[in-house]
């Protein structure tokens, strides 16, 4: 308890692993990286399906990166090996299985709450991801049923009838995805799915044109109930349907209890910062998905890194690793 890190980092994304490397490289030689699941990018290792492209930029917008993270587009599979290099290139403390409850502010350093301990350090940054706490339905979902109602494609097993919620990206590379052994329907709100890149557009065009896929669109959820176990859909603009699974893909939340139990301060659902990314708490920052309006884009998370970093550095210089 006596020990002040240089630099805590809360999130093993793409922002997390930017702010611990460029860090590194800006002379910063003190650094933990906390992360609460059990490996760095969890999002990428529970909501992309195997083989699914990463890109660098999200929906097309293109961002030069400005820190010395070279990143280019791939794979799942890619993208994991290429943060498992950087990490170990370079003598980042990656903690894994702890999840942070609180911050708060001391004197001279701020005292980071986990389950059943803390630690110090003189600088903070925050950069948890909205999927990390994926939304959910409004109604709640029958004990009965809650082991056929999911938010990622674990427990799919396949020779089931499958209904997918959602339709941006990762509710349509879900249907398509379980659509080669399974009968799969997507349900969307909207008429069309002018939120999903152009190839997930195209995809899930293709497949509703060859009848692997069937569209419920412009149709709303009212409610789901037990039917001895099958999974019963109470719509609201059409007849109840029966399904043996039902996945949601409707997006993450910014975890606001969590911000505002540490004094950051919000509007419009974002984590209120300035041009460095520093919130309303000096020596606290920012990163990553949880600063857009949709999220996504690694580009931006590893240039927020390499800006924090060299904020905290008084400028960037090039320090041999």
């Amino acid at each position: 308890m006596n020990h002040v890190h240089e630099l805590a980092i809360i999130g093993a994304g793409p922002a997390g692993i930017a702010t611990a490397v460029e860090g590194y490289l800006q002379g910063i030689r003190d650094i933990v990286l906390l992360e609460k699941e059990g490996n760095h990018n969890s999002t990428i290792r529970k909501y992309y399906k195997d083989n699914k492209r990463v890109d660098k930029d999200w929906k097309g917008q293109k961002v030069e990166l400005d820190g010395r993270i070279y990143f280019v587009d791939g794979t799942k599979e890619t993208t994991l090996d290429f943060f498992d290099e950087i990490l170990a290139h370079h003598s980042v403390e990656l903690q894994t299985h702890v999840e942070v409850q609180s911050i708060k502010k001391l004197d001279d350093c701020f005292e980071v709450f986990m389950a059943g301990k803390s630690i110090k350090a003189k600088y903070v940054v925050v950069t948890i991801g909205r999927m990390g706490k994926p939304n959910k339905p409004s109604y709640k979902i029958p004990v009965g049923i809650k082991n056929r109602v999911g938010f990622t494609l674990d427990g799919c097993v396949g020779d089931e009838k499958v209904l997918v919620v959602g339709g941006g990206d990762s509710a349509i590379e879900y249907a398509v995805d379980l659509a080669d052994k399974n009968s799969v329907s997507i349900c969307y709100r909207r008429e069309t799915f002018e939120r999903a890149n152009p190839t997930n557009q195209k995809n899930i065009e293709e497949a509703i044109k060859n009848g692997e896929v069937r569209p419920i669109l412009g149709v709303n959820i009212d409610d789901l109930e037990d039917d001895n176990g099958k999974v019963k859909v109470m719509f609201s603009e059409i007849e109840p349907e029966f399904f043996d699974r039902v996945i949601y893909a409707i997006g993450g939340t910014t975890p606001s209890s969590f911000l505002a139990s540490s004094g950051i301060k919000e509007k419009d659902g974002k984590p209120v910062h300035d041009e460095n990314y520093e919130t309303n708490i000096k020596g606290l920052f920012v990163a990553g998905d949880i600063t857009q309006e949709s999220g996504g884009s690694i580009a931006l998370g590893l240039n927020h890194g390499y800006a924090i970093a060299c904020y905290i550095q008084g400028g960037c210089q090039i320090i041999n690793d």
